[in-house]
């Protein structure tokens, strides 16, 4: 893994905006933009004001980053967390538990008829794939859309947004979001 990469996933671990990891480390939004991109290099005086701010050192940064090739691949049913909402209408299995240190969270969702999941909106990125039924998704200051068994959706997540179960039968999607949201 490239630098750039690994600190992008130390500061959504750390729940920090780009801009508030620039504003603690005194650099600029842009910089750091750029530099989880890798596509700039940075020099050891910004590195090390970075992992200040994110809490770690030199030494655990880069000890870390040579274990990661070692980390679990494969993950088996028995693996997932379950969260129920309210009453058993919607079900939350992740399926990658941990996920919130990884640039993204795959969930699989489960909505019983006539209910919704609602998301006031948050920094990112989401997308979805109806493996079962059908749900409309409305997104705030957008027409509702209705994704059927085998279709997709993808948007960004920082409007309000809400997946609603209109069918008889339970809707399954497999759901992934970036930065990780699902705890």
């Amino acid at each position: 893994m490239k630098i750039g990469s690994r600190i992008r996933r130390l500061r959504i671990a750390n729940d920090l905006t780009q801009d508030e990891l620039a504003q603690r480390a005194d650099l600029t939004k842009g910089f750091i933009s750029l530099f989880e991109r890798d596509r700039t290099s940075i020099s050891l005086e910004a590195l090390g004001q970075i992992l200040e701010v994110l809490g770690t050192s030199f030494a655990e940064f880069f000890r870390e980053m040579e274990s990661e090739g070692d980390q679990k691949v494969v993950f088996r049913k028995g693996d997932r967390v379950v969260l129920e909402g309210d009453e058993g209408e919607e079900t939350i299995e992740l399926l990658i538990p941990g996920a919130q240190s990884n640039l993204m969270d795959p969930v699989l969702v489960t909505i019983e008829p006539g209910t919704s999941s609602v998301d006031s909106g948050h920094e990112g990125e989401e997308f979805g794939m109806v493996l079962s039924g059908y749900v409309v998704l409305e997104i705030e200051g957008s027409k509702p859309k209705q994704v059927r068994k085998g279709e997709c959706f993808y948007f960004e997540s920082d409007r309000p947004h809400t997946v609603t179960n209109k069918g008889k039968r339970t809707a399954t999607i497999l759901w992934v979001v970036s930065p990780p949201v699902f705890h």
